[in-house]
């Protein structure tokens, strides 16, 4: 897993997967493509990253934002910018974008997963005080459903698990994951 997130290994555990984490740093795109255009962009540069420190194997990558009115909302800069983010996603529905990318026997298999998150009204004093918390600092659209902020949606249509960071239903069309799960796992 060409990855770091907690969020995404807790999600690949729970599926009986236990991965080897090999986070990459490698500078996002952040040009004016679509949300879904740029999250696969972001996830395929990922496992190209990982790749070449490592050619054999199986690399699955990720990349998530939040979307709104067009404009996409990444992870916060500081607090003022995470209170500004929640603000604008109060009493509004939103898309969470996840793109992923699955390298492979030297080839790239990319693809993305679209969840609609629709927040209910936040009062100016609850979104201080979540953003108080620290939470939303390391998170796309500045905000952890599977935290504190799950208290803030009204709706959601689609994967709760592609909110959190990895959609596990694109994952399996890209890799056949029955030969990657742990039998102590399942």
């Amino acid at each position: 897993m060409a990855s770091g997130s907690p969020r995404r290994l807790e999600i690949l555990r729970a599926a009986g997967i236990e991965p080897e984490v090999m986070a990459v740093n490698v500078a996002e795109l952040t040009a004016e493509l679509p949300p879904r255009e740029l999250v696969i962009a972001n996830a395929r540069l990922k496992a190209e990253a990982a790749a070449k420190l490592r050619r054999e194997g199986v690399i699955l990558a990720a990349d998530t934002v939040v979307a709104l009115d067009g404009k996409i909302f990444g992870k916060p800069r500081d607090a003022a910018d995470a209170a500004r983010m929640l603000a604008a996603l109060s009493g509004r529905t939103h898309s969470v974008f996840t793109g992923a990318a699955v390298y492979r026997d030297g080839k790239i298999s990319c693809g993305a997963a679209e969840t609609k998150v629709a927040f209910r009204k936040l009062s100016p004093e609850e979104i201080n005080a979540y953003v108080a918390t620290g939470e939303p600092m390391d998170k796309a659209g500045a905000y952890a459903v599977q935290g504190g902020a799950g208290r803030f949606v009204q709706q959601l249509a689609g994967d709760m698990d592609n909110v959190i960071g990895l959609p596990m239903r694109l994952v399996g069309e890209l890799i056949p994951l029955a030969e990657f799960v742990e039998p102590e796992n399942i």
